[in-house]
């Protein structure tokens, strides 16, 4: 359930400890069955207390790569009061090492902030995931806008995943689903439906970063150093 749509505390009681809880030891055994490697979202408790919005890369041979802690937490209206739950994440924008590349996550809201998207292109990101859970009325707009332009800009495949249907007894919207997979030009190049549960498989060509890259030289042009006042202020 998307709980942080009330903010009651009982809803504690669903945090796990990461690797250790039962969630990413059932996870790490289905990807070294299956060989495949998965990104899981996982409530987690670092301390009594201390909560995060937590995402770990399972490798295809059972192996835990590592986890992203969510970095920017909203709280904001029809019901996204995640502040009550969640602290900012403190493991920066971490890349690992995969059966399908190097892949880098990001985590519902952060994708609003073109910030760490640029980070995650510097520590060498080649396939971004995005998992989300969001509602029409107030983000759809945004949907197919924001996450390809990261893809862009930062030359890289970006997976952007979001649920359907409307969550009872909640009911703050219509998760409108249509998540879908972006290429490093920025172009969408396969997309699941708005309002049923679908796996979407989609073949990519890594090789089309360093296609795009050698073509758009953002990385060479950038000037961090005139950069100061997104820190500063």
């Amino acid at each position: 359930p998307y709980f942080p749509a009330e903010q009651k505390p009982h809803w504690y009681a669903l945090t796990e400890r990461i690797p250790e809880g039962p969630t990413t030891q059932l996870m790490c055994e289905t990807a070294k069955r299956l060989g495949i490697v998965l990104i899981v979202p996982i409530y987690e408790v670092e301390n009594t207390g201390v909560y995060y919005n937590t995402a770990s890369v399972i490798d295809a041979d059972g192996t835990w790569l590592g986890k992203y802690r969510k970095s920017h937490i909203p709280h904001c209206l029809p019901g996204f009061w995640e502040k009550f739950y969640f602290r900012p994440g403190n493991l920066g924008y971490p890349v690992f090492d995969t059966a399908v590349g190097r892949i880098g996550l990001y985590i519902c809201y952060d994708r609003h902030f073109p910030e760490g998207a640029r980070c995650l292109g510097l520590n060498g990101a080649e396939i971004v995931f995005n998992p989300s859970a969001t509602v029409a009325g107030l983000s759809e707009y945004l949907w197919k806008l924001e996450q390809p332009a990261h893809a862009a800009a930062n030359g890289y495949f970006l997976a952007a995943i979001n649920r359907v249907g409307v969550e009872q007894p909640w009911a703050i919207g219509e998760f409108y689903g249509q998540s879908y997979v972006v290429d490093p030009r920025g172009q969408i190049i396969n997309t699941a439906s708005r309002d049923k549960d679908e796996v979407l498989v989609t073949d990519i060509d890594l090789d089309l970063i360093r296609e795009v890259r050698d073509t758009w030289q953002f990385y060479r042009d950038r000037r961090p150093e005139s950069y100061g006042a997104i820190t500063a202020l």
